[in-house]
């Protein structure tokens, strides 16, 4: 049988062997990063490393990062009522974008009073005019848009966000996961307060993320108390191995990325267009501005659940567009949000390139794709014979 192919890097990524020769090394130190010895310092030394790293890839400073177990409890410290910035806030609501990840969507430390959704247009492109509507219609908010959205791959306008957030008085914290390591990311240029990432979503090891603020926020209320660490912004003894991780990740991420966007959008490309030619296909949010690695389609009868396991039997690991749990494919809120149906909404298939993907991987994917679409087209027949 011939090697599989992975074709799910949004949902995780395998670890790169720089992350994972910098985890060997820390494995084999003793201390505890908060101790004074001179074992305790050997440990300090790769969190503060990894810290530099993080820090200088996203035009912040050190001192602002904290690291976390994942980028769901980044997502949730980052979620704060009472944040504010050197001339903004304390912020008292929350603003979302309807297509976010469940770990924002759940709204962090706000009650559910105090948070509203923002519309997105059919592309799944944040409506600039609603979040202007609703950041004149209350008190200073907070307003949290992911940079990249994990199934459809379609990028938001972040920078003119920031512009139209500060103007009214708010904050603005970037889900920066996804786009993290597949595109350019500096919270200096797009104008995020904050920002949270995710280790295993460029190579890292999984369990470890990381929030990142601009100079000057403060009102951050930790999500775990207890001592001291992460300048008391995060209790609990910190993930040294992880972290360690994490930073050589970022720093083999950063270096490949021109390289291997242009790669990938090139793949992307074949691969939407082949996936079009077969069974009535559509790639959805292809008229959005989009991660370069990202192909979510749907076809008229296409069971997501189906069609997974179709690639799966075929060696190829894919997705469904839609949120998974407890083995079950639920309709996606995202094509839901973006105003598709409950049958599209749970029809969609997210395939999602990487840095080994290459044009073989493809072949074989499309290869997969005109077995199962056919299957599909013969299903059609025979139904309407």
């Amino acid at each position: 049988m011939p090697d599989r192919v992975y074709l799910d890097w949004n949902a995780t990524t395998p670890l790169r062997a720089e992350a994972r020769a910098a985890m060997s090394a820390a494995w084999d130190l003793v201390g505890n990063p908060s101790s004074v010895h001179a074992e305790g310092r050997d440990a300090r030394r790769l969190v503060e490393e990894a810290r530099a790293a993080l820090a200088a890839a996203v035009g912040a400073l050190p001192r602002n990062v904290v690291f976390t177990s994942a980028g769901t409890e980044a997502n949730a410290l980052a979620l704060s009522p009472g944040l504010r910035g050197p001339s903004r806030g304390p912020v008292e609501r929350l603003l979302v974008s309807a297509v976010e990840h469940p770990s924002v969507l759940s709204g962090g430390r706000f009650s559910a009073d105090r948070i509203a959704q923002i519309r997105v247009t059919r592309s799944g492109v944040l409506d600039l005019d609603h979040l202007r509507g609703l950041l004149s219609d209350g008190p200073p908010a907070l307003v949290s848009i992911m940079a990249a959205n994990n199934e459809t791959g379609a990028l938001q306008p972040i920078a003119e966000a920031a512009r139209i957030v500060h103007d009214a008085g708010g904050l603005l914290h970037v889900d920066a996961i996804q786009a993290f390591g597949k595109i350019a990311f500096n919270m200096n240029a797009v104008g995020s307060d904050l920002a949270t990432f995710s280790a295993h979503k460029i190579g890292g090891p999984k369990g470890v993320g990381a929030l990142v603020a601009a100079e000057g926020i403060a009102g951050l209320e930790p999500v775990l108390r207890g001592g001291g660490q992460e300048l008391g912004r995060r209790a609990g003894t910190e993930n040294v191995a992880g972290i360690a991780g994490f930073g050589a990740a970022v720093n083999a991420a950063l270096q490949a990325l021109p390289e291997d966007a242009e790669r990938m959008t090139s793949l992307r490309d074949r691969l939407g267009n082949g996936i079009r030619a077969i069974a009535g296909a559509t790639v959805l949010a292809d008229d959005a501005e989009r991660l370069p690695n990202t192909v979510l389609f749907t076809a008229p009868g296409l069971k997501a659940e189906t069609a997974v396991i179709g690639f799966d039997l075929e060696g190829i690991a894919v997705s469904s567009g839609s949120a998974c749990s407890s083995g079950k494919v639920q309709p996606s809120h995202v094509l839901s949000a973006m105003g598709y149906d409950a049958t599209v909404a749970q029809g969609a298939v997210r395939l999602s390139l990487g840095w080994s993907t290459g044009p073989e991987d493809i072949n074989r994917a499309l290869e997969a794709w005109r077995k199962l679409g056919n299957t599909l087209l013969r299903e059609e027949r025979r139904n309407t014979a």
